[in-house]
């Protein structure tokens, strides 16, 4: 099926797209790789899709983990180290302030409060696993991941069914202990960000490009021999390994998230979906896309790369071209109040 194409206007339309929002009563956002990269994490094309010259997607198979558990399980420590040393940026914050408002306006005792937010509804699907939603205090009931979380382990044994989620802690077991030349490697990702932030300041124009790091001469130790028996296992069969609770290439999305973000389009009119951090013309993006229109919904994307293009003028939506930490805090702003306000909070961890 063809997918429908999306109007794009202009940074300059902000204030008919807020004239709309504040008239939505469902609202869904749909985030990805890009709505993280102002905290540090890069996207597979970022990071040259590679890690200490092995290449990320042929590690995150299921395959690779039955073949090498070693190499697989120190590639998602080295990941889980960068989550963790990474921060929340507003945009994860501008959609936890939103999360929160909209989860909390549904008793008419709070109706003086937030008087314009009465009975609205409101759920994000994120593509992301790095936790950084999560720990920007989203409300959780409203956080749906669709592939998952670097911080959630299950059991790999087809009888167990053990599960476990936001194990905060690095590393699980001691062999998977980061070196210092390897912390060093993966600090070269806040690099990234404080160039980001210095290049920013000496640029007004809202079509940010972001600088790549040269990674190529960064050394970093070689990948360990670790044996089975050292890598973490169940603590409930005390059998089999532990894997990270993701979705692999070639796994299937997780059924029970699938069904609540149905269920949720399916009881609501949904009238708007933020599409942050990703283009929404691939799977499973554009899938969502295409309901909310077909609803009579529009849609609106945040992200550094928009085809101008590629996307017909129909008058389905608005397409806002930059930096996510620094377009959502202003176009939510009629919903969520002034981001001093609340990107200060504590974050979850």
């Amino acid at each position: 099926m063809n997918s429908r194409k999306i109007q794009v206007n202009s940074v300059t339309s902000l204030r008919e797209f807020q004239q709309y929002l504040v008239q939505c009563n469902n609202i869904i956002a749909l985030c990805g790789a890009g709505l993280s990269v102002a905290s540090g994490i890069p996207t597979f094309r970022g990071s040259n899709g590679l890690w200490k010259e092995y290449s990320q997607i042929d590690l995150a198979t299921p395959e690779a983990f039955q073949s090498d558990p070693s190499l697989v399980w120190q590639f998602y420590s080295a990941r889980r180290y960068q989550a963790l040393n990474a921060k929340p940026n507003k945009g994860h914050f501008s959609l936890a302030e939103l999360s929160q408002r909209l989860n909390n306006n549904h008793n008419k005792k709070n109706i003086n409060l937030y008087d314009n937010l009465y009975n609205k509804k409101f759920i994000t699907l994120t593509q992301n696993v790095d936790a950084l939603s999560l720990r920007a205090n989203h409300d959780p009931n409203t956080l749906l991941q669709l592939h998952g979380s670097l911080f959630d382990l299950k059991c790999t044994g087809f009888l167990c069914n053990y599960h476990e989620e936001n194990r905060f802690t690095h590393p699980l077991v001691p062999a998977l202990e980061l070196s210092n030349l390897d912390k060093a490697f993966h600090s070269i990702n806040e690099k990234l960000k404080k160039r980001k932030i210095v290049s920013d300041s000496q640029n007004n124009n809202n079509d940010i490009e972001f600088e790549e790091v040269d990674d190529q001469n960064v050394q970093y130790d070689p990948v360990k021999d670790i044996k089975i028996e050292d890598l973490p296992h169940c603590p409930k069969c005390k059998k089999n390994l532990l894997r990270p609770s993701i979705v692999w290439f070639g796994e299937s999305l997780p059924l029970n998230v699938i069904d609540k973000a149905d269920n949720f389009i399916e009881e609501n009119k949904i009238d708007l979906i933020l599409v942050i951090g990703t283009s929404g013309t691939v799977w499973p993006a554009m899938g969502y896309v295409e309901r909310v229109i077909r609803q009579g919904g529009k849609v609106a994307i945040f992200n550094t790369e928009i085809d101008l293009e590629e996307l017909k003028k129909d008058g389905v939506g608005w397409g806002f071209k930059g930096d996510c930490e620094k377009l959502l805090p202003k176009a939510l702003e009629p919903l969520i109040g002034k981001s001093e306000y609340y990107s200060t909070r504590k974050n979850y961890h």
